[in-house]
């Protein structure tokens, strides 16, 4: 019976494994299968998951029928520049929580990391409010502006466990060779939290490329949306095209899919060292 409970255990684990990556590859690949199909086969009776006659159809009308490419651009951009907003504040707000003692300093770390433990739907409105006052309602500022406050918490509090991590005793050898403090950061300090600083980027990126409530109530002009909004607004129509969603589907995905395959090894450091230092 030891023998046999042996043999099913790893049975059992490859089982599992091989559930989860289906579970998570099967919806690209008929998203991909959708949107390579032309519109009479989408929705045929039975359905299919190779094309009978695969066409690019779908993607042409996509990127010249519809403002897809300016809802691409317009993520591009608000992610972007989140991403730098929210590196350079957390950055620097991280290394202070780390090198400079001053009473407080761990109750505020704490403090800061529990204001990520409200949901983006209870502090939307008075976000809303707060950019009507300011006049920046309908702007990519105001979206900016909220993606960073939104994912400043959990960053900075992430950032802070990587330079925890690196010895003080290297930078003070530096100091003493000479080297300021700034030069210091950037060339000894910097390179050795690199993991951390794409790990974090990965994650403020994600959130501000999928985010759809903040842009929903923050922008009203078509040609300012960004895609997750945009893309639901081909929803709106009276018959759904879906060959046209998965498409627009599918060019959502490929550059986060990409970008995250290019930096997955400084990812998995990041996120193992952050989990042992946070």
């Amino acid at each position: 019976m030891r023998q046999v409970g042996a043999r099913l255990g790893p049975v059992c684990l490859y089982l599992g494994a091989l559930g989860l990556c289906a579970q998570a590859i099967l919806p690209l690949l008929w998203m991909l299968s959708t949107s390579l199909k032309p519109p009479r086969e989408v929705l045929a009776t039975p359905p299919t998951l190779i094309p009978a006659a695969p066409t690019l159809e779908n993607f042409a009308r996509l990127l010249t029928q519809t403002a897809f490419v300016t809802y691409f651009l317009n993520s591009m951009v608000v992610s972007g520049l989140t991403v730098l907003l929210t590196m350079a504040v957390g950055a620097a707000g991280a290394y202070s929580l780390t090198r400079f003692p001053f009473p407080g300093r761990e109750s505020i770390a704490r403090l800061i990391l529990c204001t990520y433990m409200f949901a983006p739907i209870m502090i939307v409105v008075p976000i809303y409010i707060l950019a009507r006052r300011l006049g920046i309602v309908d702007t990519h500022t105001a979206l900016v502006l909220s993606y960073s406050s939104f994912c400043l918490p959990f960053s900075l509090w992430l950032l802070r466990a990587f330079f925890q991590s690196i010895p003080i005793e290297l930078e003070e050898a530096a100091q003493v060779d000479g080297a300021g403090r700034p030069r210091a950061l950037i060339y000894i300090v910097a390179p050795l939290a690199l993991p951390g600083l794409i790990a974090t980027s990965i994650f403020t990126f994600t959130l501000a490329w999928n985010d759809y409530i903040f842009t929903r109530i923050l922008i009203v002009s078509d040609e300012l949306k960004t895609l997750p909004v945009g893309v639901q607004d081909l929803f709106s129509a009276a018959v759904v095209d879906w060959g046209l969603v998965m498409a627009a589907g599918m060019l959502i995905t490929i550059p986060a899919l990409a970008f995250f395959m290019a930096v997955q090894r400084h990812l998995v450091a990041g996120w193992g060292t952050g989990g042992l230092k946070g």
